[in-house]
């Protein structure tokens, strides 16, 4: 798996994989790694944009934060080029 910094889009190091302190930042723009926006539940369509519903709400979703449940991601929001990549599928079937 292959992590990017949530805001500069940068590979980050494979020891972020393993364990996360709330410290760590991308060495590239000191972005924080634990955050909302580098989780796996992170996501901007669900309430309080989290898809873990016993987590508590967070604000701030670029800050590092202490959530219990907190479970590094790729960075990147792959629901979304999911969805994308199926609308244009679908597009696509249907283009004279």
């Amino acid at each position: 798996m292959s992590l990017k910094c949530h805001r500069c889009s940068k590979e980050l190091s494979a020891t972020f994989s393993i364990m996360v302190s709330r410290s760590d930042t991308c060495s590239s723009c000191m972005a924080d790694i634990r955050c909302c926006k580098m989780c796996t539940f992170y996501d901007p369509r669900s309430y309080n944009e989290c898809r873990e519903s016993n987590a508590d709400r967070i604000t701030e979703k670029e800050k590092a934060n202490f959530c219990d449940y907190f479970k590094i991601g790729t960075g990147t929001d792959d629901a979304e080029k999911a969805r994308l990549d199926a609308l244009a599928k679908a597009a696509a079937l249907f283009k004279k």
